[in-house]
């Protein structure tokens, strides 16, 4: 389950500041991330599950839907989760010309600001597509982009049960950034049943820092 395809591995190579895949690996702590959110019905679920369990994460939200569920995004701000930008339609970013991509990056951030008045917004590319042109685009503009060092692969799975069996099996280690999905219920399922085990064990779950203004 904790795999680092060879992307990954490219990527963890750059400074920290321009891609981050992975915390720090020293200490407990684990960092849950979830895209394609917000969810009307969804993600309050496992806001509700989050608080129980006194854990932070941070959300990638497509601009559109924050726009139409602003009740949802606000409670993720209140509730001490970092809101990230994972562009405003959720297409394809790797059928679009750098400058759709960078439209679709800037109006997202326009909308998010709205709620946490941060200016700027983490980022995180539908399906992690990173091209070298947007990677320069970002890099000279001083943008920070949040990928991940563990994917859950829960879009794969259609029982929460199955999903918490594999991550039992082969757990996020520490540093971690684990990459999950808040629009369906497979990820809150799993964790319902992973959260407690692994709170019982040490572990802590932190929101990532936040993009420098």
């Amino acid at each position: 389950m904790n795999l680092k395809p060879k992307k990954q591995q490219l990527l963890g190579l750059l400074p920290n500041a321009l891609v981050q895949t992975h915390g720090p690996r020293h200490g407990n702590a684990r960092f849950l991330s979830f895209d394609d959110g917000p969810d009307p019905e969804y993600t309050p679920r496992l806001l509700d599950l989050l608080a129980e369990s006194g854990a932070h994460a941070s959300f990638f939200v497509v601009g559109r839907k924050a726009e139409l569920h602003p009740a949802v995004v606000e409670r993720i701000v209140a509730e001490g989760h970092l809101l990230g930008n994972h562009s405003f339609w959720h297409h394809q970013f790797a059928q679009m010309s750098l400058r759709e991509q960078v439209v679709e990056l800037d109006r997202t951030d326009e909308v998010l600001a709205a709620f946490d008045q941060h200016p700027f917004h983490r980022i995180r590319p539908p399906q992690g597509c990173l091209s070298l042109p947007l990677l320069l685009h970002l890099a000279r503009r001083c943008r920070s982009i949040a990928y991940w060092s563990y994917d859950s692969l829960d879009y794969q799975h259609k029982s929460g049960a199955e999903l918490a069996a594999r991550m039992h099996k082969h757990p996020p280690i520490a540093g971690d950034i684990v990459l999950m999905h808040d629009d369906g219920d497979c990820a809150t399922d799993a964790l319902r049943t992973l959260l407690p085990q692994w709170r019982a064990s040490g572990h802590e779950f932190h929101a990532l820092p936040p993009e420098a203004a």
